[in-house]
């Protein structure tokens, strides 16, 4: 569950092969994903759906791309 992978998914289009890997957090995970050079760290919320936590700060991200990885994520669960 530790092992790094890629996150498939198209986008406007476009096919992202997108880095991920699992954090365990207390009971529970978190999924970091890497878009640009930049890392998003998302998790389930109650409702079992993917929301994102953070990112790095001063970054402008496509807020319709995290949507579109948050979904994919859902999909894997």
């Amino acid at each position: 569950m530790h092992e790094p992978f890629l996150l498939e998914l198209t986008f406007r289009g476009q096919p992202y092969e997108l880095p991920a890997a699992f954090q365990r957090f207390g009971y529970t995970f978190r999924i970091v994903v890497t878009i640009a050079d930049n890392n998003y760290v998302f998790e389930p919320d109650e409702e079992g759906q993917y929301r994102v936590l953070a990112g790095p700060d001063g970054a402008k991200p496509d807020l319709d791309l995290l949507k579109v990885v948050a979904e994919r994520l859902q999909k894997l669960a």
